[in-house]
């Protein structure tokens, strides 16, 4: 089939009637219907496979610098809420839709998508071929990208294609202090159940820090669902300063960014922690930077994994678990040294999906056993490593 571009016409009347525009770096247009706060972002396009949970993905901190392609059509019909929102200040940039957001019909619901959107400052666009822009992606990798939301033919494309060929890209970016906490505080709420929401943990079993490179609150109702007292330090903290929490465990968050980045402050501290005897778990950025504190090395990938469905296999078991990820580096399997031992693999293109220290309670995951959205196939790793903490307990 030949494949012809339409008519400058076309082009003309579309750039006229558009309130919105994606432009990415090497000057490629899609119009479209803006919605969300007007402006213009810049940042790394990439595109996200979950067909729910929209909420959850958008207030995800792990996608501070970056411009979300949702790849199911059909986005707003939950609307949104408070208790979904897994950040108060994401730092999603934006994000890309092929049907307008659809009026919620959820007996949760409490405001509709396009107002939440505003109200965060998310720039977003309606009405975008997004099967094509997922093929551009996963064809070409990564692209930077501006996205615009304004008045019918006032669009800056110029400015827009100019501002995306000049970004710097997220590799070499450290983009956790951003999202991490500045202050230390405590986390006693566990998982939202329909009968009755959020609980609180009445009667904590085990003391653990938790390291804020950008953390989702469904890891700390996790946490504290298992049994754990959390207090949270932010990205910054030292090895002294989680131990003067006394700790019986260490957790290593998820977060935006370069691991290697990030790792400039946070895998000396890491390094001091794995001297300390103290088990650890990392997730996602914290668990990059633990292979990092290891003396493994991470990559960049090419368009990354972003999504609910992705298969990975317990390497131990042989189990299957479906889990929700969301990550654009990845550790390289043939750097790790002796000692470590590779858990977890992907399905979908055998990366390296989890690490544990051989002789001591040390591990982490590439993807986020918490979900939110996501199936809770992983959720047994929260287990493990309460089960870490109390063996190490009784041998010390």
């Amino acid at each position: 089939m030949t494949r012809t571009n339409p008519p400058t016409s076309a082009i003309s009347t579309a750039a006229a009637l558009a309130t919105g525009a994606l432009i990415l770096a090497d000057g490629t247009v899609f119009w479209g219907r803006g919605l969300g706060a007007k402006g213009r972002r810049v940042g790394e396009l990439c595109f996200n496979t979950s067909i729910s949970g929209y909420q959850e993905i958008l207030s995800d901190p792990s996608y501070a610098g970056q411009i979300i392609t949702f790849t199911f059509p059909h986005i707003g019909n939950v609307g949104t809420n408070p208790d979904d929102a897994e950040t108060t200040n994401p730092g999603t940039l934006g994000l890309v839709l092929r049907a307008d957001i659809t009026t919620p019909s959820n007996f949760r619901a409490k405001e509709n998508l396009a107002c939440w959107l505003d109200d965060h400052n998310l720039v977003g666009i309606s009405g975008v071929d997004t099967r094509r822009l997922t093929r551009r992606i996963r064809e070409h990798g990564y692209q930077h990208a501006a996205i615009v939301h304004g008045s019918p033919g006032l669009l800056d494309v110029a400015g827009a294609q100019e501002a995306a060929a000049n970004w710097p890209g997220i590799e070499g970016m450290d983009l956790a202090k951003g999202m991490s906490c500045q202050q230390t505080y405590q986390w006693r709420q566990t998982e939202w159940l329909e009968a009755g929401g959020y609980g609180e943990l009445a009667e904590p079993k085990y003391r653990v820090v938790a390291v804020d490179f950008g953390i989702k609150r469904n890891i700390l109702r996790c946490l504290a669902g298992a049994g754990c007292a959390v207090t949270v330090v932010p990205a910054t903290a030292t090895a002294n300063d989680i131990m003067s929490h006394r700790p019986d465990g260490l957790f290593l968050s998820n977060g935006p960014g370069d691991p290697a980045a990030t790792g400039a402050y946070a895998v000396p501290m890491i390094c001091d922690m794995l001297d300390r005897n103290v088990p650890i778990f990392g997730i996602c950025l914290g668990y990059q930077m633990l292979a990092l504190a290891l003396g493994a090395r991470t990559e960049k990938m090419r368009f990354g994994h972003r999504g609910a469905n992705h298969p990975v296999r317990d390497l131990a078991t042989g189990k299957v678990e479906i889990t929700s990820q969301n990550h654009g580096f990845a550790v390289t399997e043939d750097s790790l040294p002796d000692g470590v031992r590779p858990t977890h693999r992907s399905l979908f293109d055998g990366s390296l999906e989890g690490i544990a220290v051989t002789d001591r309670p040390i591990f982490g995951v590439q993807h986020h056993p918490e979900a939110s959205p996501g199936p809770q196939d992983s959720y047994y790793l929260f287990a493990r490593f309460v089960n870490a903490m109390n063996q190490h307990a009784e041998t010390h």
